[in-house]
């Protein structure tokens, strides 16, 4: 048992939207990520998703609205509900999440990890 520095496991890595695992708990995978852009529309059918922002602001589409959220706000995402993160500047997020959850849900695409690090 140590303590986990956010703030040095962030500074170890610069590129977005490929998360890394800093934790976990009871089958569940604490992570963290850098996002900049627009990610892809997907859902994960089985895993309600945690979106803790802790520096810049980020926006949550849904098909039928859009929540944004600052520094010190968390989001959770229910299973089976379609979203898109996207970030205009780069934002620092925490995620907590079943292991099973992969980050593009059932989508196949160029952003899609299908092995993450841990730091």
């Amino acid at each position: 048992m140590n303590a986990i520095n956010l703030a040095e496991k962030l500074s170890l890595f610069s590129d977005h939207w490929h998360p890394r695992i800093v934790g976990e708990l009871n089958g569940q995978h604490v992570k963290l990520a850098k996002l900049q852009g627009e990610f892809i529309w997907h859902d994960h059918a089985d895993e309600d998703e945690l979106f803790l922002v802790l520096k810049g602001r980020l926006r949550m589409e849904f098909r039928d609205r859009t929540v944004e959220l600052g520094e010190g706000e968390v989001l959770i995402v229910p299973r089976g509900v379609e979203h898109r993160p996207i970030a205009d500047e780069e934002v620092h997020v925490l995620l907590f999440e079943p292991a099973s959850t992969r980050h593009t849900g059932d989508v196949e695409h160029a952003l899609t990890k299908h092995e993450l690090e841990r730091i």
